[in-house]
């Protein structure tokens, strides 16, 4: 008998071994409360609002982009989180921003991906100022029928190798190959409120997961 439960054991260490490996790899990079692990403008900018890192007025325009970024960097994850998008005025758009740095001049802006969230470039990829384009643009029809407009959306980035793929509540929107080995494929992840509308946008529930 004492053989049996030896095997028995044997026979699921390996399941037990990977869904440990795997329940660490997982980061929660927002506790909900505080800005631990972030750093941007906390003053004026950037707040935190019912479990989430929210940005931006309703009634006041916003002069610029402002990001909020980790202070971590990150290469090879599979990102989840969840945004809100809502305005009155102007140009109302947010984006999540991955393998990105700060620019030293103006210092609110960053250079990297960015998987966009606003009228025109909702669940698609672009390139903030380095290429300055969409390099991958979302079937407008499909995201029609996926967003959740004023509402709370699931946002997913993964990222393996040079390989980025965009999903808007469970469906995949982009599936974009970087062909230029000099773009970097690490760095930090950040949160946009863009300049030039009345905009309030929110992000919650982030969850990072490690690709091997």
């Amino acid at each position: 008998m004492r053989v049996f439960y030896v095997l028995l054991f044997l026979s699921f260490a390996p399941f037990l071994q990977s869904n440990a490996q795997s329940g660490k790899e997982k980061i929660k990079l927002f506790d909900g409360k505080t800005f631990k692990g972030w750093e941007g403008d906390t003053i004026s900018t950037w707040r935190i609002q019912n479990g989430a890192i929210m940005g931006g007025s309703l009634t006041e325009m916003v002069p610029h982009n402002q990001f909020i970024k980790t202070t971590g960097t990150f290469s090879n994850y599979h990102l989840r989180l969840k945004f809100k998008l809502t305005g009155t005025e102007g140009f109302i758009n947010g984006g999540v921003q991955f393998h990105s740095q700060r620019i030293a001049e103006p210092d609110f802006e960053m250079v990297g991906y960015q998987a966009d969230i606003g009228d025109g470039f909702w669940a698609s990829l672009y390139d903030e100022s380095r290429r300055n384009k969409l390099l991958a643009i979302a079937d407008p029809e499909k995201v029609k029928k996926l967003l959740h407009r004023n509402e709370w959306n699931n946002y997913e980035v993964r990222s393996e190798g040079r390989r980025i793929q965009i999903f808007l509540n469970g469906e995949q929107t982009v599936d974009y190959t970087e062909p230029d080995p000099a773009i970097p494929q690490s760095g930090h992840i950040a949160f946009q409120l863009h300049g030039g509308g009345k905009t309030e946008v929110f992000y919650k529930d982030i969850i990072l997961e490690k690709l091997p």
